[in-house]
């Protein structure tokens, strides 16, 4: 997998050093620092991991080890409209997998991935807290409840 070299912004990269500095640059706030980070780059790339590795004295395969350990992490830049689609126990048994399955087919992406427009990304999650509206869909800040793959079409017409 070749990797292209992506040029951090100097404001962010300060940016990035300030938030380290106020964690005392500590080992230990790896993860509240990179919780930080990823909400200033939107992910968290090689180049990212890096200069968080250097400002706290760690690893760059320790930093590297916790992004890819915990899933509200990524490493991929999300789309405009982020997909989340719940796949907890009650979404699920309700059918929630047909409507992933839908939504990848009209994206043509993967869970994981972002369409080549940069507009939409399809991820997972665990529960949303509204099981009684399931199958659960976020896109963005937005909630859809009782969601079946024949609706998942005007879902994203309302996006176009």
């Amino acid at each position: 997998m070749s990797h292209i070299k992506i040029q951090l912004k100097p404001r962010q990269v300060e940016q990035l050093q300030e938030v380290c500095q106020s964690f005392n640059n500590k080992p230990g706030e790896l993860i509240n620092v990179l919780h930080k980070a990823q909400s200033i780059f939107g992910y968290l790339p090689a180049e990212v991991q890096e200069v968080v590795a250097k400002e706290l004295n760690l690893s760059v395969a320790k930093v590297y080890g916790v992004v890819t350990f915990y899933s509200f992490f990524t490493m991929q830049p999300k789309g405009i409209h982020p997909i989340s689609i719940c796949l907890g126990t009650a979404c699920y048994v309700r059918g929630a997998e047909k409507v992933l399955d839908e939504f990848k087919r009209l994206l043509k992406v993967n869970v994981g991935e972002t369409t080549p427009d940069g507009k939409f990304s399809i991820s997972c999650l665990r529960c949303v807290g509204a099981c009684g509206l399931a199958p659960v869909v976020t896109i963005g800040e937005k909630v859809y409840g009782r969601v079946s793959p024949d609706g998942v079409k005007d879902i994203l017409k309302e996006f176009e």
